[in-house]
């Protein structure tokens, strides 16, 4: 794994580079042990670079957006730390081992029971039982490398992958969904192709041509690996998107599917669980069908601060804060900084590009350490541009980097991926495995990048802008190991620019959970409930069952019309009884329910504006949830069909609840 850095001069190559380092990993480049250098290209004077930004913040070239944002901020990172001590307390990322890696993946991905001396699948058959074609040839090609290295090692074998999915051509397959995606598999088999492809000859990715200008549709019902292995079976004219003109960014819809849209967010905690191990195991299958080599690197370890809000993890941050406010998902500090500069920053030009003082930046943090939490802190007597540099500088200062350590080059690589659409899916995938606290508080970052993007007539900053300001801080870190490929660095640059930029423009989509994800966490809970003991004579047992419940559900999916019970306690006794058809959505049980409570005598307009007696119902105020059966807790989209949802979920309570954000007065 090569760790990136970049530079500004080569007489300040050593300095930087001691300092900084962009995490970006190499697929099977022939550099081993490269002396570490920063660019060649001439770089300009400051004011040279402040003038070519002025230019390029009014209108960026459409064939090729400036970096020299992205430079000045490096610039600015460096002069802002010369005056620290240096940090090199880190080791050298050793080589790892063969199947050492294999092994840290099948931890990480829940399977920790097929590894070991005693080898076993009785905790892992649940989660076996949920995986695509291409997901089950991802893990049985981690359990074969593994496997070949414990035998070098004359250690116990494991059990034979062939025991788990069956032998090819024999007749026994892997267990299948039940869902769309099985109905596709005939058209398409997982890439066995195990070259990987470098940083420079990665293969264009054959795709469907889509109109520039149209919305585009974002499937999440079939799994992305699955639907990159029929595009590559497929004749499908090849696309390689690179948008460089931000005003041409094509724009995504996820089709609605019967079962609605489910955001990050809908999911109860138990269920959440789940999806990083799913979505960790999908992103390895997506790789391995596109040729990508997946990596994972250690956590990086940094010596511990004694300060209260900086240089801080987050997670102590938040238990910290979780004292005074319980239910507290982004640092109070954060929060602040971000609530600041939306108020009296976002029409400030240059906000986050024009660097505020650093004296008054490191006197600002201490007077911020002192009395953030007394409540004594002014934050009118402040200056924008330096809220705007201690935000960049509270992200840098993470012990961990916002992104981890073990992932930060799982997001650089995704630059390696020709397809817009395939890398918007890898990023996905990529937020989804980020732990909870890192996921949040990315998400109210970006949401505030957004609002920064969305003021530029007046502040001079476009997304493009934006992206390469922020760049720097989320990719670079301190004290990482500095190798790096010859001549990269501009494209390295790019491509970091350029994820940070998609994840601005493409947050919403980004934040969701896919379809197919949500079908396997269901899957993984009816098998749950089921407790089966995994072992030979039962494998085929187990698929009986499988298919057997599938029949069930078919039958189930006859019904044309059904009368179901929905809870809502908070308001009423009794349940309220639903007709549902074909055509009845979640919408239209909330309508029914403000209908319900108007014509018993209901006013409780003028106590909480919770329900309009006019015929509509305030949807950010009530919610719809499903409750128990095959899933733990999801609030409903508004367009879920739920007659749909009856079929595939016919044990769950249906539950009207106030929207969490509405403030309760009752």
């Amino acid at each position: 794994m090569h760790l990136i850095k970049f530079g500004i001069s080569q007489q300040k190559e050593t300095q930087l580079g001691k300092r900084f380092c962009l995490w970006v990993p190499s697929y099977n480049l022939s550099i081993r042990n490269c002396p570490c250098k920063m660019s060649r290209f001439t770089r300009k004077s400051s004011s040279e670079l402040l003038q070519s930004e002025r230019r390029h913040s009014r209108s960026d070239s459409a064939g090729n957006l400036s970096m020299d944002t992205f430079w000045l901020e490096v610039e600015s990172i460096k002069e802002s730390t010369e005056s620290e001590p240096e940090e090199c307390s880190l080791m050298e990322v050793k080589p790892q081992e063969e199947g050492e890696a294999e092994a840290e993946w099948l931890q990480d991905a829940g399977l920790s029971d097929l590894i070991g001396d005693h080898a076993t699948e009785n905790g892992n058959i649940v989660l076996l039982s949920t995986l695509t074609k291409t997901q089950a040839a991802a893990v049985q090609r981690r359990l074969d490398t593994y496997t070949r290295s414990r035998r070098k090692k004359n250690k116990p074998p494991v059990r034979d992958v062939r025991d788990i999915f069956g032998v090819v051509g024999s007749g026994e397959t892997a267990p299948e969904l039940g869902s769309e995606t099985d109905r596709l598999q005939h058209r398409s088999q997982p890439s066995n192709n195990n070259q990987k492809s470098d940083v420079t000859g990665i293969p264009d990715i054959p795709s469907p041509l889509r109109g520039s200008g149209k919305e585009e549709a974002f499937s999440t019902e079939i799994a992305y690996s699955e639907q990159a292995a029929i595009l590559l079976k497929g004749s499908f004219p090849r696309e390689s998107r690179r948008i460089k003109d931000e005003s041409s960014l094509p724009k995504f819809k996820i089709p609605k599917g019967r079962l609605g849209v489910t955001r990050i967010g809908d999911l109860s905690p138990q269920d959440m669980k789940k999806i990083p191990t799913l979505a960790l195991i999908e992103l390895t299958a997506l790789c391995d069908v596109l040729g990508l080599e997946l990596k994972r690197n250690k956590a990086v370890k940094r010596k511990a601060t004694e300060n209260k809000l900086f240089g801080v993890p987050l997670g102590t941050l938040l238990e910290n804060d979780q004292k005074l406010f319980p239910n507290t998902k982004v640092p109070l500090i954060l929060q602040a900084l971000l609530s600041c500069l939306e108020k009296r920053g976002l029409d400030t030009e240059g906000i986050l590009r024009i660097s505020g003082s650093q004296t008054r930046i490191k006197s600002l943090e201490q007077k911020l350490e002192s009395n953030f939490y007394s409540g004594f802190f002014h934050w009118d007597e402040v200056h924008q541009n330096d809220v705007s540099g201690l935000l960049k500088r509270f992200i840098r200062e993470l012990p961990t980097p916002l992104l981890t350590a073990e992932y930060m080059p799982a997001f650089a690589a995704v630059q390696n991926i020709p397809d817009l659409k395939q890398r918007l899916q890898a990023l996905n995938l990529l937020i989804l495995i980020l732990p909870e606290p890192n996921r949040n508080t990315l998400k109210a970052l970006l949401e505030f990048l957004r609002l920064v993007v969305s003021r530029e007539k007046k502040n001079k900053m476009s997304l493009w802008n934006v992206s390469t300001v922020i760049a720097p801080n989320l990719f670079m870190h301190k004290g990482l190991p500095n190798k790096i490929p010859e001549g990269k660095e501009k494209q390295l640059a790019e491509g970091a620019a350029d994820i940070v930029r998609m994840m601005i423009h493409y947050q919403d989509l980004l934040w969701t959970v896919a379809s197919f994800l949500v079908a396997q966490v269901r899957k993984l809970n009816e098998s749950s409930s089921r407790k089966y003991q995994f072992y030979d004579k039962r494998i085929k047992n187990l698929l009986r069952k499988i298919h057997t419940d599938k029949e069930k559900s078919e039958k189930n999916h006859a019904e044309s019309s059904k009368i179901v019970k929905v809870q809502a306690s908070l308001f009423l006794k009794d349940s309220l009884e639903v007709h549902l058809n074909n055509g009845t959505k979640a919408a239209d049980v909330l309508r029914q329910f403000q209908k319900h409570l108007c014509q018993n005598g209901w006013n409780i307009v003028n106590a909480v504006n919770l329900i309009k007696c006019n015929g509509s119902v305030e949807s950010t105020n009530l919610l719809l949830y499903e409750v128990g059966g095959n899933i733990s807790e999801r609030c409903l989209d508004p367009d879920t069909y739920l007659l749909d949802l009856y079929h595939v979920n016919p044990h769950a309570e249906w539950i009207i609840r106030q929207s969490p954000s509405f403030p309760r007065t009752l």
